[in-house]
């Protein structure tokens, strides 16, 4: 019988024990990268922003907007290439006010040109006349461009809600009140998943002459000619407000974006605690019962010893068991989570990118379950190599 076969006969004489502990690993492991999933998540936002864009905001906070006459002074600024707008709505699915998904009001003539490197549109209404578009605005946008009430849609979004190109959908807006209708004319893609694909595009006039003009900036983006000079602009943008009754806060978008994962709090470290402590719990279950499986076959041991089977094999023999019984679970529970995850499409409205747990995060739950397989096998496998043949057959009954 040859080594191998000797292991599997004895993974197999406890069959319920073996499966209650790989179970045990399974699930700590299955934890652990569910947890570095919601911060592979929460890190793939800060991936969406770019360098090369600033973003302007209330320096008090982004519930307070800016005055529209920022704009024209924001243009002058040096190494500015254009300034847009964009506003977030707030707005509620009539049908369903739990079915939420982000609104946005954008000045189309700027916002597109400024993500076009973020999002293609795949789909569109043709233009019913002839229009002049802003240089960089994708000619697909044409019929969008006319339409004061026309949206962009994610092409998730339009999928879920089973909107066609065309169709007029209402949100009541809960900032701006009142029924809002808007007609479907363009479908986007975004290039980054991280970017989002269930969102809503409208004209930011449209906002602002049905609020009664009460619609001010949110923030403003600002496009630069060189983003080696983002930290000269922003810092200029913010010393041209300083004495303002609305100062700014002016930072790359990539900032900007990890600022949202700050407002979550230590939550890395919080997850990262509890991940560990529930691997670390899990250690002392496979060790516990490494432990006991070499008690409970220390006269067997003497005997093998006794037919020729040295130390060596011994000590392999046992941290084998050990391996297999945690990275197998490890494994398993690794892989489910990324099935489990993903499959979900969980995105928490839109506010976030489909969760995902990353390949890499995996490798590191196996690392893990390989740690615990040694650790946990270690001390039990010196102490059957170690062990006397003499002190071992005392033992027999």
């Amino acid at each position: 019988m040859s080594m191998l076969n000797l292991v599997a006969v004895n993974l197999g004489r406890k069959k319920l024990r073996t499966t209650l502990t790989m179970l045990s690993v399974f699930v700590a492991i299955f934890l652990f990268c569910t947890l570095q999933g919601i911060l592979d998540t929460l890190e793939s936002t800060i991936e969406v922003g770019s360098e090369s864009r600033l973003i302007t905001r209330n320096a008090i906070s982004l519930v307070f907007d800016l005055p529209m006459a920022y704009k024209e002074r924001l243009k002058a600024v040096p190494n500015v290439k254009s300034v847009s707008i964009q506003n977030w709505f707030g707005g509620q699915d009539p049908v369903n006010p739990k079915n939420f998904y982000p609104q946005f009001a954008v000045e189309a003539e700027t916002f597109f040109p400024q993500y076009v490197a973020e999002m293609d549109i795949v789909d569109a209404s043709p233009a019913q006349a002839a229009v002049d578009l802003p240089p960089g605005v994708d000619p697909k946008l044409a019929s969008f461009m006319l339409e004061r009430n026309a949206a962009v849609v994610g092409e998730k979004l339009m999928n879920k809600m089973g909107w066609k190109i065309g169709q007029t959908f209402a949100i009541n807006g809960t900032i701006y009140p009142g029924s809002w209708e808007f007609v479907a004319r363009a479908v986007y893609r975004p290039k980054n998943k991280s970017f989002g694909e269930e969102t809503v595009f409208f004209h930011w006039k449209y906002l602002y002459e049905n609020s009664n003009q009460q619609a001010r900036a949110g923030i403003f983006s600002l496009e630069l000619t060189d983003p080696t000079h983002a930290a000269d602009v922003a810092r200029q943008v913010d010393l041209l407000f300083e004495n303002s009754s609305a100062q700014t806060k002016t930072e790359t978008e990539r900032a900007f974006q990890a600022g949202f994962v700050s407002m979550f709090g230590n939550l890395p470290f919080v997850l990262g605690v509890i991940g560990f402590a529930v691997v670390f719990a899990i250690l002392f279950v496979a060790a516990n019962t490494m432990v006991m499986t070499v008690r409970e076959r220390t006269a067997e041991i003497g005997a093998m010893k006794t037919l020729g089977f040295e130390d060596r094999a011994i000590f392999l023999m046992v941290l084998a068991e050990a391996a297999i019984i945690t990275v197998g679970g490890g494994a398993a529970g690794a892989v489910f989570s990324k099935v489990l995850i993903e499959g979900s499409e969980f995105n928490a409205g839109g506010m976030l990118p489909v969760m995902t747990v990353n390949w890499s995060t995996i490798g590191m739950g196996i690392a893990i379950a390989l740690v615990i397989g040694a650790v946990s096998g270690l001390i039990p496998a010196v102490q059957a190599a170690r062990l006397k043949i003499v002190d071992a057959l005392r033992r027999v009954e």
